[in-house]
């Protein structure tokens, strides 16, 4: 199941600055083989063992990563936490959707690839499964959001 939530909280448990929290705690911890194979499709960057990146444009450190990377690795590396998603591209957010036991931060619908069978749900109570439960759900959300004139 994903879990979405759509009101932002400020909370130990909440990640909403990815770049920095990502520079500050997940990039300084080792990388399973699933975490550089994820680098790997999301930048087509390479993890060195001293911690910098191999690119097609060249070499960086592992902050040189995208942001959308650098999210995806703070959604696998802690799951516990509520990560904000709003600054990635539909490549991430398609990897994202099809993982399960994951918390994620979203204000507003974005265009992605759900798949048919993924258990979602929003704000801890509505449950929906795949990307037409997500769509309905975005579109009662806004009819809502109309009505409390927010």
């Amino acid at each position: 199941m994903i879990d979405i939530y759509t009101e932002k909280r400020e909370s130990k448990d909440w990640i909403l600055q990815n770049d920095l929290y990502f520079n500050l705690n997940t990039g300084n911890e080792e990388m399973s083989e699933n975490e550089l194979n994820l680098i790997q499709q999301v930048d087509e960057a390479k993890l060195t063992p001293d911690k910098h990146i191999e690119t097609k444009y060249g070499l960086g450190t592992i902050r040189n990563l995208s942001s959308g990377c650098k999210t995806l690795l703070n959604i696998v590396k802690h799951s516990d936490k509520v990560v904000c998603v709003e600054e990635c591209g539909p490549n991430v957010l398609k990897i994202i959707f099809k993982m399960d036991n994951i918390k994620i931060y979203m204000s507003r619908p974005t265009l992605v690839d759900i798949p048919d069978d993924a258990k979602i749900r929003f704000n801890d109570s509505d449950i929906v499964i795949g990307s037409k439960g997500y769509n309905a759900w975005w579109g009662k959300e806004y009819e809502r959001r109309e009505a409390d004139d927010l």
